[in-house]
């Protein structure tokens, strides 16, 4: 089901949410380009970092080609898990959904073993428009339209200051007032007590518009597809926008009746105007100036502001371009096909911030990155003759070969000369951790690279049996080898077996109501390569000399040598290749004349001997070591239904579609045998989720000291990691009644992820008139309202002048939803609003009206005047309508570990008018 063509999507994740059964989009940001994520049944390992994310996706076949997308080995250098350096654009904004015949996911294990290790998290697979023989046609496609401006509420130094005033009456000392807010004292000062009318300077309704040129021609044995396009799309805040410009050309040949040849080749840019927050920019640059006094909300001053940060530089460019040759020879019953597959994509990212920005210290900084993959792959294919119409027999041999590389070059200084200068130039040592600029004084340069390859080589024999229109049976041997494996364990054999059966032809043969009925089952296992090269080398050596704190900025050493990886983790032996084992079972059917069809599938996927770190004993000098044992299972149901309910003479109609899946995800086993491990701050733990929260369970408050639990052991009154609990602190419970509140009292709640995922769309015609409208639903998933948590932990987050610390000029607004919390003493030192406490644990179910779409049809008023095929204009709104209990802006915008920290854009409501014209 996929019904979203007059929609102004501008990803692949976007055209098919909620439009295909199983795959879950997260787009956690309306920043148009920014990265997004797509889950196929369910995660395959772990969710606990941003970086954990790219291990998940779905590969994307491109008309073939699976396409290279980012490699998460830039967040090696990064201190926060926030954007990857580099231009961190969404490859899969290069597919155009106006040049695409067809979205298809491919879940089936058979199917999924075809196309081998690469498909290990399930697989899209795209086909673009296709030259057609001995047709001539030109096709222009255009809409334009406006990403509106969201309306808000903003607030001043007043509404903070009454925020506030309960928490000082109720617990503050004269100490305490002491240190309030210095820009919070002086209610005279008009930068934050006066107007507060910044939105209008953040916020803005933007124009998006494309233009698309599609020209097809040729004969039989010669035809081309020539198409291209021109998109900018811009966000509603930050004037945050993306320039995207497409150039494909697709070539068919037959020069012989045997011989066919086919090629494609598609080129890309994304240039992307990023947003200004001073989260991600203090991020980036890893350097974090006096954040005690915020923006103002005042319009006058944040303008002026801004005009400096349009002084700024920051060129974000991405070009790719990727494309297929293919021969194909056929002789009787014996075919063979030789296929030439490549993807190329190159980032560039040139940021230069003034002093002005960065408490007198500038900075400047340039990446270089790029995808690089191809693939050789030759089949010969055989159909055998077994002397009778009712048995078919057709047999595949293989080899396949695939080589990738990914590199990067980055480097970033601080403390040029002046303003002025906004290029790197290094002098000295390239071996050295960071270089002195001679020539203008104290310049610090650091530069890092890194650059991984890694080989797929794969041979495989398929067999496809199928008897009359009853039983069809398919089976693959596949023999996979990754260079990425280790020297004892980098083949791995993977059988993949697919059966069918016609229950119409075998039981209801004369059913006029039942048009099909099938049952098929199947089961597959698949290598997980792994995406990082180090688990190749065993026991090896690193040039990281960082600090704890500071991983990327060099020591003391003036000369840095090679060390063990004792802060990244040790890597031994034994760590065989990963699999994903899946077994499918789905039973469809197709009623009154293909007016109702419905399937249900129930699967079960284990990815099994997967990586994780354990920590180590600490005389050992390292922090962690690599072990495989960690196994996660997903288990799910998904249902898919469509239907014509109403189709008259009279030229109504009505078309439905409705996509429903239930998953179900847990931890099966741990490495060493473990029945739960504390790993990155959260919980893993045989037979849970492993999405799910450790926390602290929330009770209520201590309204006086006499309420606080006594041990009758010690006399000593209950205490919360070592601290005592005075009246105004939490009441946690105490899980194993110790009478002390500690890690051991967290306990596993909820999931990251949603339970039930689905989508409905509905398509109402009447003559010339068509609208369509379509609904996306995400049910069963928590999120952490870290913005909450921060709001009122405004103590510790003011003192702590650390990337936590940082106020977005977004902060200035109230909210109609904000959840009221319990009046805790916010000075207390147990941290009453930390967020590891199930208080700002909230239901992140929503239901969203993703689109409207209302069309004519006036081909029939032009036809006579003009050589027309069709002409169809169209008004189109997306983002139109949430319904959710979460009281953030937009439960879409949790980020991927599952906290919701506010500092994301919002995704715009648009409209947008546009016209179809065939020649």
């Amino acid at each position: 089901m996929f019904r979203s063509k007059n929609v102004p999507n501008l990803s692949l994740q976007q055209m098919v949410k909620g439009n295909l059964a199983g795959v879950y989009v997260q787009e956690t940001s309306g920043e148009p380009g920014s990265e997004q994520s797509m889950i196929v049944q369910g995660p395959s390992g772990l969710i606990f970092a941003k970086k954990d994310m790219y291990s998940l996706q779905p590969a994307v076949y491109l008309n073939g080609v699976p396409l290279a997308q980012d490699h998460p080995f830039a967040y090696d250098v990064q201190k926060y898990d926030y954007t990857r350096i580099g231009p961190a654009n969404n490859l899969l904004s290069q597919i155009n959904i106006d040049n695409v015949s067809s979205v298809v996911v491919i879940k089936d294990p058979f199917e999924l073993a075809k196309l081998g290790p690469n498909a290990a998290n399930g697989a899209i697979y795209i086909t673009t428009k296709n030259a057609k023989s001995g047709s001539r046609e030109i096709s222009l496609n255009s809409y334009y339209g406006y990403a509106l401006q969201p309306g808000v509420s903003p607030t001043n130094g007043a509404f903070e200051n009454n925020f506030r005033k309960p928490f000082y009456q109720k617990y503050a000392t004269t100490a305490n007032y002491n240190t309030y807010a210095s820009y919070l004292r002086d209610s005279t000062n008009l930068d934050y007590f006066g107007k507060s009318n910044w939105d209008d300077r953040y916020y803005q309704t933007s124009p998006s518009y494309t233009v698309n040129l599609g020209i097809t021609g040729g004969s039989e044995r010669a035809n081309f597809r020539f198409y291209g396009s021109a998109t900018q799309d811009a966000g509603n805040a930050d004037k945050t926008g993306l320039s995207r410009y497409n150039l494909s050309f697709g070539l068919n040949m037959a020069p012989f009746k045997w011989l066919t040849v086919s090629s494609s080749i598609n080129a890309i840019r994304l240039d992307r105007d990023r947003n200004r927050s001073l989260r991600d920019r203090f991020a980036e640059t890893q350097y974090i100036p006096d954040t005690s006094n915020p923006l103002s909300p005042n319009i006058d001053n944040y303008s002026s502001y801004l005009a400096i940060v349009d002084g700024a530089t920051d060129l974000n460019r991405t070009t790719g371009i990727n494309g297929n040759f293919i021969l194909s020879a056929k002789f009787k019953r014996l075919t063979l096909t030789t296929s030439l597959l490549g993807d190329y994509t190159e980032g560039i990212r040139d940021v230069f911030l003034p002093s002005t920005l960065l408490a007198g210290i500038s900075y400047v900084s340039n990446y270089f990155g790029y995808n690089q993959r191809l693939i050789l792959d030759n089949r010969a294919s055989y159909e055998f003759d077994l002397g009778s119409k009712f048995h078919k027999l057709k047999a595949d041999l293989g080899q396949s070969f695939q080589s990738d590389t990914y590199k990067y070059n980055y480097t970033r200084g601080y403390n040029g000369p002046n303003d002025f200068i906004k290029i790197i130039q290094v002098n000295g040592n390239a071996n050295s951790g960071f270089d002195y600029l001679n020539a203008y004084g104290d310049f610090y340069v650091f530069r890092f690279l890194d650059k991984q390859r890694s080989r797929l080589f794969s041979f495989y024999a398929s067999g496809s049996y199928k008897y009359k229109n009853l039983i069809s049976v398919d089976a693959i041997l596949r023999r996979d080898g990754s260079s990425n494996g280790q020297p004892d364990s980098r083949w791995l054999f993977a059988p993949s077996f697919s059966a069918s059966w016609s229950l119409k032809h075998q039981f209801l043969g004369s059913s006029d109501f039942i048009d099909a009925l099938d049952l098929s089952a199947g089961w597959g296992r698949t290598m997980r390569p792994f995406m990082d090269d180090r688990f190749a080398a065993g026991p090896q050596y690193t040039t990281v000399n960082g600090w704890t704190d500071e991983p990327t900025l060099p020591g003391y050493g003036s000369f840095i040598g090679v060390a063990r990886p004792y802060t990244s983790g040790y890597v031994g032996y034994n760590i065989p290749l990963p699999v994903s084992d899946r077994t499918n079972i789905t039973l469809s059917s197709s009623m009154l004349k293909g007016r109702l069809t419905a399937a249900v599938t129930v699967y079960n996927r284990d990815d099994k001997r997967q990586v994780i770190n354990l920590p180590v004993a600490q005389e050992l000098g390292y922090t962690t070591e690599y072990k495989s044992g960690l196994d996660v299972n997903n288990q799910g149901v998904e249902f898919l239904v469509t239907a014509v309910p109403v189709q008259s003479k009279a030229g109504l109609g009505w078309q439905t579609g409705l996509n429903l899946s239930y998953n179900q995800n847990r931890v099966n086993a741990l490495p060493n045998g473990l029945q739960e491990l504390i790993y990155q701050n959260n919980k893993l733990q045989v037979g849970a989720s492993a999405g799910s929260y450790w926390l602290y369970t929330n009770q209520g408050i201590y309204a006086s000291d006499a309420e606080i639990p006594v041990n009758p052991q010690t006399g000593q009154k209950m205490t919360f990691n070592g601290i005592a609990l005075k009246a105004g602190d939490p009441r946690w419970e105490d899980v194993n009644q110790d009478f002390r509140i500690d890690q051991n009292d967290k306990t596993l709640v909820g999931d990251r992820l949603p339970k039930i995922i689905g989508g409905w769309s509905n398509t109402l015609s009447y003559k010339r008139f068509d609208l369509n409208f379509n609904i996306f639903f995400a049910l069963g998933q928590k999120a952490i309202n870290q913005y909450d948590a921060a709001r009122y932990d405004f103590i510790n987050r003011e003192s702590a002048n650390n990337i936590t610390s940082v106020r977005e000029i977004t902060a200035w607004q109230s909210f109609d939803a904000a959840r009221q919390y319990p009046i805790y003493n916010p000075f207390s030192s147990v941290v009453p609003y930390r967020e590891d406490q199930d208080l700002f644990l909230e239901n992140a179910s929503y239901a969203k009206l993703r689109s409207v779409t209302l069309g004519y049809d006036f081909t029939a008023m032009l036809k006579n005047k003009a050589k027309i095929k069709r002409a169809y204009l169209y008004v189109s709104g997306t983002n139109l309508l949430t319904v959710t209990s979460f009281s953030g802006v937009d439960p879409e915008l949790v980020n991927y570990n599952g906290m919701y920290d506010g500092a994301n854009i919002t995704i715009p409501k648009t409209f947008v008018l546009g016209f179809k014209l065939d020649l």
